[in-house]
């Protein structure tokens, strides 16, 4: 099992960056992707997330409006648009994804608590 993040790096403040996360390996299937973020020194944060049943879509309230989540089935790939990038959105960004059915809310839900599998994390860091 494999989540492979990309796309991060060292952004001006007000910009647009797309993530990316490359899921493989799964012998079995899974019903959540999502995205988290970390400050070190810090608790790990919900940005958002899909549920791939129902397409449900779930994002934390500060970065609605300016965050887009969105999956490719075919591609195996989730995305996160960012846009309008503001220094405190500076973190590692990880991918996870969850075994479980569910909303986008409950993969979501305790910050990634119910996820399973994750990624190593990529680091974008918007200077202002």
């Amino acid at each position: 099992v494999q989540l492979v993040e990309s796309g991060g790096g060292l952004v001006q403040a007000g910009v647009s960056v797309t993530l990316s996360c490359v899921v493989s390996g799964f012998t079995m299937p899974y019903y959540g992707v999502g995205w988290f973020r970390q400050v070190p020194g810090k608790e790990r944060e919900a940005v958002s997330c899909v549920g791939i049943s129902d397409t449900s879509t779930y994002y934390t309230d500060s970065v609605k409006g300016r965050f887009t989540i969105s999956w490719d089935t075919a591609k195996n790939t989730l995305y996160l648009q960012m846009s309008s990038l503001k220094p405190d959105d500076t973190a590692v960004y990880y991918c996870a994804t969850d075994l479980q059915l569910g909303t986008a809310h409950y993969h979501c839900a305790r910050n990634g608590a119910e996820m399973d599998y994750w990624g190593k994390g990529i680091l974008v860091t918007v200077s202002s």
